[in-house]
């Protein structure tokens, strides 16, 4: 099997891109792209390996070299999934993500790092990342983790959730209680439409760490217990609405309780 994530390209290949071998297949017959991948990654070696291998599961790819460029592309839309390296030139791409959750761009973003530990797992997970893989990995279980990521059902054709006064409209990203507007980070937005599509039943913090934070560990961290806290205030506060009732020691049932 085999792994990449370390060594460096010469400096007369920094700059640019390419594309994968799987757009200049994209002529002959029987050929067909599942879907399209925004790779923003600047060692071109590395960036080399991961074109060939998701042209092999038949992706086509864009290889954009450093951050600025790649936050550039992606707001022009037209992307069904992004690789993106944490660190890279001009704009880090843990910015790239935060900028895209800010903006309710809902792509699927895979962030690729040899930043391993918890912590900054953790921070690129918040920071709107679907997925986080660690340098060096190998070439098979990228191509798995982006396949499960496009795997992923697609949104119900409902376009709005509704749970007594709550309303959330899941095409303008709103959330309102009556006719109150409620200000909601991009996490926040996912954490309530996740309860809301979940109303009346129990939802475990177990639940939350692999659907709405898309963990493969548990890890020792409060990050979903502050969030609902800080939800929980935002649509409860200054109101006798209550919606969170805590089953103590296994989790949440989100209803209007009056």
């Amino acid at each position: 099997m085999r792994r990449l994530g370390s060594g460096s390209a010469s400096a007369s290949d920094r700059g640019r891109g390419r594309k994968a071998l799987s757009v200049d297949k994209a002529s002959q017959p029987g050929f067909s792209p599942r879907a399209k991948v925004l790779l923003v990654e600047d060692d071109e070696e590395l960036a080399g390996a991961i074109i060939d291998a998701l042209a092999k599961r038949q992706y086509e790819v864009l290889h954009i070299c450093n951050g600025s460029e790649g936050l550039s592309k992606v707001g022009e839309g037209g992307f069904d999934i992004l690789v993106i390296d944490r660190i890279l030139p001009e704009v880090y791409g843990i910015n790239i993500v935060q900028e895209l959750r800010r903006q309710n761009f809902n792509v699927p973003v895979l962030i690729i790092s040899a930043l391993d530990a918890v912590d900054e797992r953790v921070l690129g997970l918040e920071a709107g990342a679907d997925d986080y893989l660690i340098k060096p990995f190998s070439l098979e279980e990228l191509g798995a983790r982006v396949d499960a990521l496009l795997r992923r059902p697609l949104q119900s054709s409902a376009t709005k959730l509704q749970v007594g006064p709550l309303t959330l409209d899941l095409l303008r990203r709103t959330a309102f209680r009556g006719d109150e507007k409620i200000e909601l980070s991009a996490r926040e937005f996912q954490l309530l439409e996740y309860f809301m599509s979940n109303a009346g039943r129990l939802v475990t913090r177990q639940m939350l760490l692999k659907d709405v934070w898309k963990f493969h560990f548990v890890p020792q961290t409060n990050v979903v217990d502050q969030h609902i806290s800080k939800l929980r205030h935002k649509i409860e506060g200054g109101s006798t609405s209550r919606f969170f009732l805590n089953v103590r020691g296994q989790g949440h049932i989100f209803d209007h309780h009056g």
